[in-house]
């Protein structure tokens, strides 16, 4: 199948009629009828019978629409991919990044990085680690930052700070002595717990460690940002796991936060395109972030070294 003939096959897929796929693909129906007839005798087979007055695919049309819709996604990503390099790459300042890193570092940071770029261009957008590096292989972002460790040879990351996983709980939940404590894996146990969506690299994680427990904690929620956890916990309705920017972050709701025990590392990356010099404002946006990180995390990180100061002493 040419090109042309696997267009107009996904466009009658799409509408039902040669009439309407010819309008969608801008040209004539005679064009379109000519184009179909063309494909079926380079293929040997029909791919339509005409059903009620509307076309209807035939079963070796079926077994071709998997692979023809797989090209015709890979064709779209290209032309993306083509549109976004004719318009240069100079305009704006792109960063995408999840939905926990854009509430808890992203107004902050780019506060100060207006002081040095007042009039650059910068679009934001939040997506979670799979669309990212799909964004920033299409060109359709610059800057990336995520959770989640990416390998991929087209892409570039290094840590810009570092934490760990943290339980957050609602105001309360925990007499005041114990908050500088961490929260011992095992005293989730039966605990009404918020999940959180495994498809995440650390949902996965912390999904192997929680069936360990006995009994396994409570889950009756589950949600896909750490954000959206962290609102339902403030609201009353559990305790979660999460990153430390998200249980550490100000926003104006009451929750309290422990590390947990044992540490489990949680890096912040920040992903660029591989082989790219990365110009001045990206680099200013990154260290502002990676500041504001360190500030968040250094509440953790003076919580972690008074408990080593007290592991030491009873030891």
């Amino acid at each position: 199948m040419r090109l042309r003939h696997i267009e107009l096959f996904q466009a009658i897929l799409q509408t039902g009629s040669v009439t309407a796929a010819a309008q969608l693909l801008h040209i004539s129906q005679p064009a379109a009828s000519k184009i179909l007839k063309h494909a079926e005798q380079q293929l040997g087979f029909a791919l339509f019978n005409r059903v009620r007055g509307k076309l209807q695919p035939t079963a070796e049309a079926r077994i071709l629409q998997q692979e023809t819709e797989r090209l015709a996604a890979d064709l779209q990503n290209l032309r993306r991919l083509a549109d976004n390099l004719g318009r240069g790459e100079d305009r704006a300042l792109r960063l995408i990044c999840t939905p926990a890193l854009a509430q808890a570092l992203l107004p902050d940071a780019l506060r100060c990085w207006r002081s040095r770029f007042a009039n650059t261009p910068c679009q934001l957008a939040t997506q979670h680690t799979a669309e990212i590096v799909e964004a920033l292989l299409l060109r359709e972002a610059d800057l990336g930052l995520t959770l989640q460790a990416v390998e991929h040879p087209g892409l570039s990351s290094q840590i810009l700070a570092q934490g760990q996983m943290m339980v957050i709980a609602p105001s309360g939940w925990w007499p005041s002595n114990v908050l500088q404590q961490p929260l011992r894996l095992e005293e989730l146990a039966d605990a009404p717990l918020i999940g959180l969506d495994t498809r995440d690299a650390l949902g996965g994680l912390l999904r192997g460690h929680l069936e360990q427990l006995s009994p396994p904690p409570r889950i009756d929620t589950w949600v896909q940002t750490y954000q959206l956890a962290r609102s339902l916990v403030a609201t009353g309705q559990g305790i979660a796991l999460v990153d430390p920017l998200t249980a550490l972050a100000n926003e104006g709701q009451l929750i309290q936060a422990r590390p947990l025990e044992p540490l489990i590392p949680v890096p912040l990356y920040a992903l660029v395109r591989a082989q790219e010099a990365p110009s001045t404002a990206q680099l200013e946006l990154l260290d502002q972030v990676r500041q504001h990180a360190d500030k968040l995390m250094a509440a953790q990180g003076r919580l972690r070294e008074m408990q080593l100061q007290r592991f030491g002493e009873s030891s």
